[in-house]
C-alpha cells in the first residue's frame, strides 16, 4: 500500500490481511463502467489467468468480486477504493474515468506480476491488501507529448505508450504528427503529404554538429484508419489525443510534397526535399490564401480522426517560426501592408488568429506553443509554455489557459545524469529527483490566473530517440515522478520527501521490469544503452528559471 505511484491523497487500512482473488471471484459492474470492466478482466486475465466472470444478476449479496460504481458525488476523476476479507473489492469513481484510475491503483496493489501479460507464477495467491483509499487528481491536464515526425513509432509503439500513460493516470497524449523531418499523417485530398513527405533519404545520427549520418532511409506514417483506432484505444483509457499539426514554421515536409505552400519568390522550393538533419529551419509557410485553404482542408479531415469529445484541443505548434523569408518576400510584405501589420510577429499572429476562428467555429480550442503569444493571441486560444515559465505567466495572467512544460523542468529528452556513459547528451541535467521537485504552478502567480493553469506536461522530441528503446530509456523512470507531480497534492518542492518516493520506486522498477520498458536504471545506463562517440549537445550548469 505505501508503493503506489503517483501517491494517493489518502489511505488507511490494514495491510497485514489480505482479500485473495480466486478463480470463484466475480466481477460485478455498474452502468457506466464498461471500459473498465473490459479492461480489468482483460488485464487480470491475462497476468493471473483469473476469469473474473460477471457476477449472476440474482446473487443475494456482493461477495468474492470486484465492484465498480459511480458514485456522481465525487469529483470526476476522483475515486475510492475499498478492500474486505469476504465481500473483495468496490472501487467507486466519480465517473467512468475516476473508476479506471482506481482499477489503476487495484492493478499495482496486486504486485509487480499484474503487470505481466500471462502468469509467471500460476496457482499462486493473488492478495490485495485491507485498504481504503480516497484520491483523485491535482490537475486535469497530465499529459505526455511525443515527437513521431523526427523519428517515427509505429502504431504498436503508440498503442504501448497509451497504456504507459494509462499505467501513471496521465490522461493527455499530445501527438507531435509533423515537423521539417516528417508528415506522419494520412491526408486523402493532398496525398503527396505521406508520399514524398513522411520519407527522408537519410538522417543525421546525434546532435546535428555531429559528422555522422545514418544513411538508411527513414519515415512512415499513420493511415486514418491507424489514427481512428489510436484515438479509440485512448479513449477506452480516458486519454485525450492532442493532435499538432506544425504551422507556420517546422513546415519543410509539407513543403517538401507541395513547393507551392514555400516562398515561392524567395527560394526555389520545388528544390527542398524532407529534412535530414536537425535544428530550426528557415523554410517556412507562405503567407497566402493558398496556403490557409490548403490547411483548411488538412484540419477538416483531422477533425474528423479526432472526434470533439477525445480531442477538444487542436495544437497548432507556432514555434521557431523564422520570419527572414517573410522579410525578404515581396508577396508576404504585400501581404503584411495590405492586413496593416506592422511587423512580420503580426503575420504570424494573423495566421494563428485565422485558425483559431476556423476552429471555433467547428467547435474545438487551439492550442500553440508559447510563441503564439507574439504579435498578440486571441481569446479562447491556450498556450503549451515550453521556453520556461513565463510565457505561461504572461498566458495566465492575461486570461488564457495554460498547460505548463518548461524546457528546463520537463523535457524528458534531456539528459539523466552528468556522467561520460549519457546515449547522446542533450541539454540540462534533469534527474529524476529534479523532475519530483518539478512545480506547475510558479510562486507569485496570482490567485485569477493559477485558476487558467489546467496542468502540466512532460515533451519528448526525437530527435536522437532512433528507436523505441531509445525513448523508454529518455522517458522513464523519469515520467512516474512527473506523473506524482501532476497527480498527488504534494508540498512546495523543497519539502517533497523524494527519499520516500525512491523507496517506492523500488517496487514501480519492477512493475517496469514486468512491462518490458528499457528505463535508466538508478545506478546509471546499461552497456547496450550507451552510445559510444555520437554527438550530443550538453549544457553545463543548473537550467535557469526564466
Amino acid at each position: 500500500m505505501d508503493d503506489l505511484i503517483p501517491a494517493p491523497v489518502r489511505t488507511g487500512g490494514d495491510d497485514s490481511r489480505a482479500f485473495v482473488l480466486d478463480g470463484a471471484t466475480t466481477l460485478t459492474a455498474g452502468p457506466g463502467t464498461e471500459d473498465t470492466e473490459r479492461w480489468l478482466r482483460a488485464t487480470l486475465a491475462g497476468a493471473f489467468g483469473l476469469p473474473l466472470a460477471p457476477a449472476p444478476a440474482d446473487a443475494p449479496s456482493s461477495t468474492n468480486t470486484v465492484e465498480l460504481r459511480i458514485d456522481p458525488a465525487l469529483e470526476p476523476e476522483g475515486y475510492r477504493l475499498g478492500v474486505e476479507p469476504v465481500r473483495g473489492v468496490r472501487i467507486t469513481g466519480g465517473s467512468s474515468a475516476g473508476v479506471f484510475w482506481g482499477a489503476q491503483t487495484l492493478r499495482q496493489l496486486l504486485g509487480p506480476e499484474a503487470f505481466r501479460r500471462a502468469p509467471a507464477h500460476p496457482g499462486a495467491e493473488r492478495r490485495v491488501p485491507l485498504t481504503e483509499i480516497e484520491d483523485g487528481p491535482r490537475f486535469g491536464w497530465r499529459g505526455l507529448m511525443l515527437d513521431v515526425a523526427r523519428h517515427f513509432m509505429p502504431k504498436d509503439g503508440v498503442l504501448r505508450m497509451l497504456d504507459l500513460l494509462a499505467a501513471h493516470k496521465l490522461n493527455v497524449f499530445h501527438f507531435h504528427l509533423t515537423d521539417d523531418q516528417g508528415w506522419r499523417v494520412e491526408i486523402k485530398r493532398h496525398p503527396r503529404l505521406t508520399e514524398t513527405g513522411a520519407w527522408r533519404a537519410r538522417t543525421k545520427y546525434g546532435h546535428r554538429a555531429s559528422e555522422l549520418w545514418d544513411e538508411k532511409p527513414h519515415g512512415g506514417f499513420y493511415t486514418q484508419d491507424d489514427i481512428r483506432e489510436i484515438v479509440a484505444y485512448a479513449a477506452e483509457r480516458h486519454i485525450r489525443v492532442v493532435p499538432e499539426i506544425d504551422i507556420p514554421g517546422h513546415s519543410q515536409a509539407a513543403i517538401s510534397a507541395y513547393p507551392e505552400l514555400g516562398n515561392t519568390d524567395v527560394i526555389d522550393t520545388s528544390a527542398l526535399s524532407v529534412w535530414d538533419t536537425w535544428g530550426i529551419n528557415p523554410n517556412v509557410l507562405a503567407p497566402t490564401d493558398n496556403t490557409l485553404r490548403f490547411f483548411e482542408g488538412v484540419f477538416e479531415e483531422l477533425l474528423d480522426l479526432f472526434p470533439a469529445d477525445t480531442s477538444p484541443f487542436i495544437h497548432v505548434g507556432g514555434d521557431e517560426c523564422l520570419k527572414d523569408q517573410w522579410k525578404e518576400s515581396p508577396a508576404a510584405q504585400a501581404r503584411m501592408a495590405e492586413l496593416g501589420l506592422a511587423d512580420e510577429d503580426g503575420l504570424q499572429s494573423w495566421f494563428i488568429r485565422h485558425f483559431d476562428r476556423w476552429l471555433t467555429d467547428r467547435g474545438r480550442r487551439l492550442i500553440g506553443w508559447d510563441e503564439i503569444l507574439e504579435g498578440g493571441l486571441p481569446e479562447g486560444a491556450a498556450v503549451s509554455s515550453w521556453r520556461g515559465y513565463a510565457g505561461g505567466v504572461a498566458a495566465a495572467e492575461a486570461g488564457h489557459d495554460v498547460v505548463m512544460c518548461p524546457e528546463q523542468q520537463v523535457y524528458l529528452d534531456h539528459r539523466q545524469d552528468g556522467g561520460p556513459d549519457e546515449p547522446m547528451p542533450i541539454g540540462f541535467v534533469r534527474t529524476l529527483e529534479d523532475v519530483y521537485r518539478f512545480e506547475p504552478v510558479p510562486p507569485g502567480l496570482s490567485d485569477e490566473a493559477a485558476g487558467h493553469i489546467l496542468g502540466a506536461q512532460a515533451n519528448v522530441w526525437t530527435e536522437v530517440m532512433q528507436d523505441r528503446s531509445r525513448v523508454d530509456y529518455q522517458v522513464f523512470p523519469r515520467l512516474a515522478a512527473f506523473a506524482e507531480v501532476a497527480w498527488s497534492p504534494l508540498p512546495v518542492p523543497g519539502e517533497r520527501d523524494f527519499a520516500g518516493f525512491e523507496g517506492r520506486m523500488r517496487t514501480h522498477y519492477a512493475r517496469l521490469d514486468a512491462l518490458g520498458v528499457d528505463y535508466r536504471p538508478p545506478t546509471g545506463p546499461q552497456p547496450w544503452q550507451r552510445r559510444p562517440g555520437v554527438l550530443g549537445r550538453p549544457i553545463e550548469g543548473p537550467p535557469p528559471t526564466v
